[in-house]
């Protein structure tokens, strides 16, 4: 099911004495309502917001609920942010994608069309999360945007791989491998690299089946400032090998000081600074094609935590992304 957003729901602080210098995000963004046909979109920098309210995969791969609530809790954290953006950028609300009556497919697929809409009237999307079961639902609508010939690169920041198997139900912890055999079954070469991963969180088979699959990853440990010109090399190897990136953001791939409102909090995992540092790189290389930001726990989360340091993430790449 697909709500466009409510006029009325962002909402935060309003400097009036200040003007147009005192603009927010809350003030500047503009709805977009996906159950009409759209319209390429007429801005030279169009970013347009997609919520996709569904936990059903995380329930399923026996992780801890509430990634459901993730979307409005995140517009709510980035309706304050200060408005820095050029005149030739808009950015929109296109409103949610809702799993119903426990209907994941249903749901992955609905969020599929509504990706595909926006990427194919040339919008830049940032999809907002939901469980990691929101990455295949995300991947449906590439796969029909993506130019044909063109090579699809996946950087996954995360702690663990998503590449479980899916032969009994999909979950939160099988998209990546649902991907790989969609692309697999047309001929399509799996580009796949996942930053973050931590060893005690993904077992042998999962390794296993990473190698099978020719996917690349860097351990958490190694993801970090003092590191990162090894990693840098990683990446843009990487980046060289494929035409269009879609990057999917886990915020448990962050130390629980930074991210405690995830299913699965990681006591050691990356400080955000590096991811930081890799998504400038990712793009500057102007290959980013659309990305999403999942797993966020609104019930477990300590003051706002993770949801602030989500929306901060977001604030970074729209600011960058729409200089590119």
């Amino acid at each position: 099911m697909y709500k466009p957003t409510a006029p009325g729901t962002w909402k935060g602080r309003v400097d009036t004495l200040d003007g147009e210098e005192g603009k927010r995000w809350h003030q500047g963004i503009k709805l977009l309502n996906l159950t009409d046909e759209i319209q390429p979109a007429v801005a030279a920098q169009p970013i347009a917001l997609l919520g996709f309210c569904c936990d059903e995969g995380v329930r399923r791969n026996q992780g801890r609920e509430g990634a459901v609530d993730g979307p409005p809790v995140l517009r709510q954290a980035m309706a304050s942010f200060a408005w820095h953006l050029d005149e030739e950028v808009e950015l929109f609300d296109a409103g949610d994608v809702f799993c119903t009556n426990q209907n994941l497919e249903e749901a992955q697929k609905q969020l599929g069309k509504k990706v595909h809409s926006l990427l194919s009237n040339t919008y830049k999307t940032i999809i907002l999360g939901g469980g990691h079961e929101t990455a295949y639902g995300h991947f449906l609508g590439i796969k029909q945007a993506l130019p044909e010939g063109k090579q699809l690169g996946i950087i996954n920041f995360d702690a663990h791989f998503d590449l479980r198997s899916y032969e009994k139900q999909a979950s939160s912890g099988t998209p990546f491998l649902q991907i790989a055999d969609d692309l697999a079954s047309e001929s399509i070469d799996f580009n796949y690299l996942c930053l973050g991963i931590q060893q005690q969180g993904n077992t042998q088979k999962l390794f296993n089946t990473t190698h099978s699959y020719n996917a690349d990853y860097v351990f958490a440990p190694a993801l970090q400032v003092y590191n990162f010109n090894a990693v840098h090399e990683k990446l843009q190897q990487f980046i060289e090998l494929v035409d269009v990136i879609y990057v999917s953001i886990d915020l448990d791939v962050f130390a629980a000081a930074y991210a405690p409102g995830v299913s699965a909090p990681a006591a050691l995992g990356v400080h955000p600074d590096i991811v930081l540092l890799l998504l400038q790189e990712i793009i500057n290389s102007g290959k980013l094609l659309t990305l999403d930001v999942v797993e966020l726990n609104p019930k477990l989360d300590i003051d706002n935590r993770t949801a602030k340091l989500a929306a901060s993430l977001i604030y970074h790449v729209v600011q960058q992304w729409s200089q590119v």
